[in-house]
């Protein structure tokens, strides 16, 4: 059912458009610095996907119609979310009429574009070109002229709207003098063509491509083409909006009213003025010098509720203090080598950046990260070469499928299994040596570290010698093998330390404190190390890392 294909995609599609919401936001010139158009495009994406996640299973497509057309006016924000509301009202609308059918037609589907253009631009007095209402109407005139192509598909006419609505947005600039001048496309069309391109993509087949339809251009191409001119550049001359304030809030009529005449006085205080919504519920945008009025004057008719008052010019400020600060560190050069480790805790995390590991990516035994994490910390280094250390056995492999992504940079990976290791490599570091040749020297150094881990266990078990495990027991660990079993983690500790100085005597002993180990915990601890084993000095530390009351290391 088109109901529950819906309930789905949108979601997944409405994430996407969050996730790019930032990039979303850095395009936004026109009308007016009004907000971030990606952010606002997003929370009232999000509105609608916590409605419709909401509906009983098996929902019927005029519940998921309402579910669409009350959640995205219920969570519009600024100019772009109430215009997005419109659109999603008018698709809505369609396919009610259509009811609850298996699958769109070529038909319907144009239907609904159609649908989704009339709708949006009823809502807006005074429609510019080159924005989102641009690119909603070019998919309706495209559909159109798709549900005439008797051997196209309906994923193949799907695929095809999405390449037009890349191309659509990639013509805005040469509508809009302003975005030309700025060297951007629309932020709006933009969020509005990665939404379409989500959810098709969520849909049906990725890799549908458009067929006997009047372009030439595929949908990757147009996509390739959108990103090129997806270019930020600072606007330092952006003179914004005669008006200082967004006004926008939720209405509820006390009864029917003149909506024409009041969007009509709505206008004389500012601009951008939209109503949009249906008796009794109403959504309110205007550009204002005087929010008081605004509200004052609504509130003649009825109750208002959710206020949001932007004030513009700060926002406008911000974003170009934003990407300024951005192209500066562009800009910036590159640091010659680089460092991204593994850490559970936060004091671990401290003490990897005051050895110089400049990326700390959080994780350990029971939240490994992932490729694309380790990956996006290499990038973020910004160094010509860069060493990760994973210390932890599970990370390692991650690690090195990282360094295998990674075509920015020289990446190295030292298999270090725990923190304590990675503090001996960076006390090896010699920023001198060629990348191989640093790698084995922090691997040689790390690998004389011996290092013992107090836990407690989650579950019945048996050690490598058979002595049996309980739930709930304290294991001693040393080397990643369970040697030993108690219920103290003091008295634990203390025989672990014992053991492996008796194997291999130690200098220096450094005591890595969990987050629920507390200082007076510790300190009894270090007492009872330093009597044990005079001769050993003891490091205690704050690791904060769960789960392991004690991490410790003997060099």
């Amino acid at each position: 059912m088109i109901a529950d294909v819906i309930r789905t995609c949108f979601p997944a599609a409405a994430q996407a458009v969050a996730d790019r919401a930032e990039e979303i936001n850095k395009l936004n010139v026109f009308p007016v610095p009004d907000g971030d158009t990606g952010t606002n495009m997003s929370l009232t994406l999000a509105s609608v996907a916590s409605e419709l996640q909401a509906l009983p299973a098996g929902a019927s497509m005029e519940q998921v119609a309402q579910a669409i057309t009350h959640g995205s006016l219920m969570g519009a924000r600024g100019n772009s979310g109430v215009i997005t509301s419109q659109i999603l009202r008018g698709a809505a609308e369609a396919l009610v009429e259509l009811g609850d059918v298996e699958e769109l037609s070529r038909a319907g589907l144009s239907q609904v574009a159609q649908r989704a253009q009339k709708v949006a631009f009823q809502a807006v007095r005074k429609p510019v070109e080159g924005t989102i209402l641009t690119v909603v109407r070019d998919l309706a005139q495209a559909a159109e002229r798709c549900a005439k192509q008797r051997r196209m598909t309906l994923p193949e006419m799907a695929a095809a709207l999405v390449t037009e609505a890349y191309e659509s947005v990639s013509r805005t600039p040469d509508l809009l003098p302003v975005l030309k001048e700025n060297g951007v496309v629309d932020s709006g069309a933009y969020g509005f063509a990665i939404l379409l391109d989500s959810f098709v993509s969520a849909a049906m087949d990725e890799d549908a491509a458009p067929r006997a339809f009047e372009t030439t251009v595929t949908r990757a191409e147009a996509q390739s083409d959108v990103a090129a001119r997806v270019q930020i550049e600072l606007n330092d001359d952006w003179e914004g909006s005669e008006y200082r304030y967004c006004n926008e809030f939720l209405f509820r009529a006390d009864e029917p009213f003149d909506e024409e005449g009041v969007l009509s006085h709505l206008a004389t205080f500012g601009d951008c003025e939209l109503l949009v919504g249906a008796f009794p519920d109403y959504k309110v945008h205007v550009h204002s010098n005087e929010p008081n009025e605004v509200l004052a004057y609504m509130l003649r008719f009825g109750q208002v509720y959710e206020v949001f008052i932007h004030n513009m010019d700060l926002e406008s400020a911000e974003r170009t203090a934003k990407i300024a600060a951005d192209q500066a560190a562009k800009a910036a050069p590159r640091k010659e080598l680089g460092f991204v480790a593994v850490a559970a805790g936060s004091g671990e995390a401290d003490i990897l950046r005051s050895l110089g590991v400049d990326v700390v990516v959080s994780g350990g035994q029971t939240m490994n990260p992932s490729t694309a994490d380790l990956l996006a910390a290499v990038q973020k280094v910004g160094a010509e070469r860069v060493v990760v250390l994973p210390n932890n056995g599970n990370i390692r492999m991650a690690a090195e499928a990282a360094a295998g992504a990674c075509d920015g940079c020289e990446v190295a990976v030292v298999p270090t299994r725990s923190v304590p290791q990675a503090f001996a490599a960076m006390f090896a570091v010699d920023p001198s040596l060629p990348l191989d040749e640093l790698a084995s020297a922090m691997a040689e150094a790390a690998s004389e570290v011996r290092d013992g881990e107090v836990t407690y266990a989650v579950r019945d078990s048996a050690t490598a010698s058979g002595e049996p495990i309980h739930d709930g027991d304290v294991m001693g660990i040393a080397d990643g093998e369970i040697v030993l079993v108690g219920s103290s983690v003091q008295d634990v500790c203390v025989e672990l330390v014992n053991r492996m100085q008796d194997e291999e005597e130690g200098d220096t002993l450094t005591v890595l404190a969990g987050c629920d180990f507390d200082d007076e915990a510790l300190e009894a601890l270090v007492a009872a190390v330093e009597e044990a084993q005079p001769d050993l000095e003891v490091d205690p530390q704050r690791g904060e890392q769960p789960l392991y009351p004690v991490i410790f290391s003997i060099e």
